[in-house]
């Protein structure tokens, strides 16, 4: 349909094009009757338990791309939308007729974006990922040339004339927050959120921080889930009723390596903690995001104590 998401700026032949949408249209012709199957057996009842069988609306920013293809695999229709309070808020949002997924659509209208270099304000051209700035914003918070900098790192999909990427031309995707970006001694930046959304496919793993500075995990387990895939690998007697502190951590780490294998970058070691992060606690906004900078702060000794 034209909606597969893509940074290559390169535009693809026709011929090309027309043989990748062939090939599509057969795996997809074979793979029917398992669709209408797994639709009456199993789609049915996922939509039944969450409340939801033809569309949805998710807002805030990109959503992780495994979330995304579930929903689209089972037939949930998820418009995906972006805005910042200083912006009244809305700025960009999927449309029904262009549904990107991985994405947070077009700008709506009389809206602009662009994409910067972090260090030197240039602007970047489609595919390259930078600061993404719109100019809806109030006076506190426009640079001199009137473009509000939202603090997210993105980048514009670029525009293809044929292929499985002609409609996505102007989208923009959202792959994490300037101010988290952790910088390593060789110059490489990293996305702590990249790591994190794909530990958190992980039913073992509550919640996540990978730490600012090193990349270090502060992991909330699951332990009623992580006791049970013990006890399949055999780490611990089948009538145990605990885990130690050690085989625990052993354990979330083979976790989090497989999960994360296909990330930029492989987290070093963890820190596992009993207490989730709360609202109450002062560790999550009123929103639900998780505040990294008082995480970190708070197991700060702990973590450092896990590099001596």
């Amino acid at each position: 349909q034209g909606l597969y998401l893509t940074r290559n700026t390169e535009q693809p032949s026709y011929l090309a094009s027309f043989l990748d949408c062939l090939w599509a249209r057969i795996i997809a012709a074979i793979l029917w009757p398992l669709h209408v199957l797994a639709k009456k057996l199993v789609y049915q009842k996922i939509h039944s338990a969450i409340g939801i069988s033809k569309a949805g609306i998710n807002g805030g920013g990109s959503l992780p791309m495994h979330l995304d293809k579930f929903f689209e695999a089972i037939g949930v229709t998820v418009q995906n939308g972006y805005g910042l309070t200083e912006s009244s808020p809305v700025v960009a949002c999927r449309r029904p007729y262009c549904n990107v997924i991985g994405s947070i659509g077009h700008p709506i209208q009389h809206t602009e974006f662009k994409v910067v270099d972090s260090e030197t304000g240039e602007v970047l051209p489609p595919g390259t990922r930078g600061i993404v700035k719109n100019p809806l914003a109030t006076k506190q918070a426009l640079d001199e040339d009137g473009w509000l900098d939202t603090g997210d790192i993105g980048w514009i999909a670029p525009h293809h004339l044929a292929g499985r990427s002609r409609r996505c031309g102007g989208v923009i995707v959202l792959e994490g927050r300037a101010k988290d970006t952790i910088v390593l001694s060789s110059g490489e930046n990293v996305e702590p959120l990249e790591i994190e959304e794909a530990a958190m496919r992980s039913s073992l793993i509550q919640q996540i921080v990978v730490d600012q500075r090193r990349l270090a995990a502060i992991i909330v387990p699951n332990k009623d889930e992580v006791l049970q895939a013990a006890k399949v690998s055999s780490i611990v007697d089948p009538d145990a009723v605990d885990l130690g502190r050690d085989k625990m951590t052993s354990l979330l780490y083979e976790e989090l390596s497989k999960w994360t294998s296909e990330c930029s970058f492989q987290v070093g070691p963890i820190l596992v903690v009993d207490e989730p992060f709360t609202i109450d606690s002062g560790l999550m906004t009123p929103t639900m995001k998780i505040r990294r900078d008082q995480v970190v702060a708070k197991y700060k000794e702990e973590i450092a104590n896990l590099y001596k």
